[in-house]
């Protein structure tokens, strides 16, 4: 029986060392990496997508070799202990996972990593609904910062399997339109006029023409009348900014532009209105 309670202590205090030396070394790992990869970013301006989802895989490859040879040091566990740390174990716990939702989400991580139909810090649109910049892919999920500093938790199996807008996969520049309705009594190519000159007098607007663009004279600002409509004229104005931060409040800050400038030229932008007849009763 003291045969049996010192092999169980010393069997307690061997499983202890095992899983603490396993979370040291993974932590140290996961420390270690973040560091580098972020003086990485710092100095040679890399992609950290690949990076951060390679030390979260080896991190948890680190936890699951802990956990194996903790469990090798109980006899009725060196089964399954030895299952996991042999190759063939590997695949008969991959084939048992095949159908299973986390198996799903980490082949589709992988995806993700290989093909990068986003990265870390893209600005995305998913599902047509959500928005925001991309702030972290591991094994399970793909973590999303929108405008008001929420974070959007999406599996990687359903992103992965729906249409993304990506405002960074090529291209930075964004196109932003602005339409804007003006009275039928009013001056159609001032109006116009007006638009262009407060698009190009913007600090965050950038021209998009190429050589061969401006060898050609086309303009600089290209604006239309889109649409005649009940009671307005419909003005559209095109407006490129360096991104997609820039380019909203290239936007915002248009609105109130043309808006004043309009007010200042007596151009008018029609709005509906109700008139309220009250009755009077003897």
């Amino acid at each position: 029986m003291i045969n049996s309670f010192f092999s169980d202590f010393k069997t307690a205090i061997t499983i202890g060392i095992i899983v603490a030396l396993t979370i040291s070394f993974a932590l140290a790992f996961k420390y270690l990496s973040r560091k580098k990869i972020n003086a990485l970013v710092k100095t040679k301006h890399i992609d950290p997508t690949s990076y951060v989802f390679a030390t979260k895989l080896i991190t948890a490859i680190i936890f699951v070799i802990g956990i194996s040879f903790a469990l090798i040091q109980i006899p009725e566990m060196k089964t399954l202990g030895h299952s996991l740390l042999a190759g063939a174990g590997i695949l008969s716990l991959v084939a048992g996972l095949a159908s299973q939702q986390a198996l799903s989400n980490i082949m589709s991580g992988f995806l993700i990593v290989i093909f990068k139909p986003f990265k870390i810090n893209d600005r995305i649109t998913f599902d047509q609904i959500y928005t925001g910049t991309v702030e972290e892919i591991n094994l399970r999920q793909v973590v999303l910062r929108d405008f008001e500093n929420n974070r959007i938790v999406v599996p990687n199996s359903v992103i992965s399997s729906n249409v993304i807008v990506n405002s960074n996969l090529n291209d930075t520049r964004i196109c932003k339109m602005i339409e804007i309705g003006i009275g039928y009594n009013s001056d159609i190519g001032r109006a116009l006029k007006i638009m262009e000159e407060e698009v190009i007098n913007h600090p965050l607007h950038i021209d998009n023409r190429t050589a061969e663009d401006i060898e050609n004279n086309v303009p600089e600002v290209i604006s239309r009348v889109i649409a005649l409509g009940n009671s307005s004229i419909t003005l559209k104005v095109w407006a490129y900014s360096d991104n997609a931060p820039n380019g909203f409040v290239m936007y915002c800050d248009l609105l109130r532009s043309i808006k004043e400038r309009f007010d200042k030229e007596n151009i008018e932008i029609p709005y509906n209105y109700q008139n309220v007849i009250i009755k009077e009763t003897k």
